[in-house]
């Protein structure tokens, strides 16, 4: 097991496997039955639950959360402050043949800074998931989804928007919301249906 970080500064559960190549940083933990393959890059302080697979090439950011059974597939990136919930599902083939070797057509899918996937979702692969968006539990993702987006439902729809904090944002008559945990101030255009945070 060659782990390319000078100190042994994150903890690996003895039973899970680690193979050549990776860059685990500071602060991370991985589970009971993982298994982490090669030339993986997982950012610091992630925690990587029981049960999961990393593919080759996978790139995790800082502060992931990766619950059990989830496997993330090769062209899957996964930004700073993503939540991954358990048995969520990634693809990275579009048309998938046991008898056809589609091993140079991964498509990438891109989870973006602080976006959470719900339990037992599946996304579709080359739809990438915006910044904060939350996908609920059971969704089936088709399509691209917007930063702050709220999604549910097989096929996913949006049904609103969130907060950083995932509070369902209800927007004025100004077009502004507050959300009621952190009282950070969103605006939402309604010229191309987006929300940015304002304050």
């Amino acid at each position: 097991m060659e782990i390319k970080n000078d100190k042994m500064d994150y903890f690996v559960h003895e039973t899970a496997v680690i193979d050549n190549g990776c860059k685990i940083r500071s602060g991370t933990k991985i589970w009971h039955f993982s298994h982490i393959m090669t030339d993986c890059e997982i950012g610091e302080s992630c925690n990587i639950g029981q049960n999961v697979v990393v593919s080759p090439g996978v790139k995790l950011g800082r502060n992931v959360k990766v619950q059990n059974n989830v496997s993330i597939y090769t062209g899957v990136i996964c930004e700073d402050d993503v939540f991954l919930g358990p048995s969520m599902v990634f693809t990275n083939v579009i048309n998938p043949r046991s008898a056809v070797n589609r091993r140079g057509q991964y498509a990438q899918t891109i989870v973006k800074t602080g976006a959470s996937i719900g339990a037992n979702a599946t996304i579709v692969c080359g739809n990438n998931i915006g910044e904060y968006a939350l996908v609920g539990a059971g969704a089936v993702v088709t399509k691209t989804v917007k930063p702050y987006a709220l999604i549910v439902g097989n096929p996913a729809k949006q049904i609103g928007w969130v907060s950083e904090y995932g509070h369902r944002l209800n927007f004025k008559k100004n077009h502004i919301a507050v959300c009621p945990e952190s009282n950070q101030e969103y605006e939402f255009n309604p010229k191309d249906n987006t929300v940015k945070r304002i304050k």
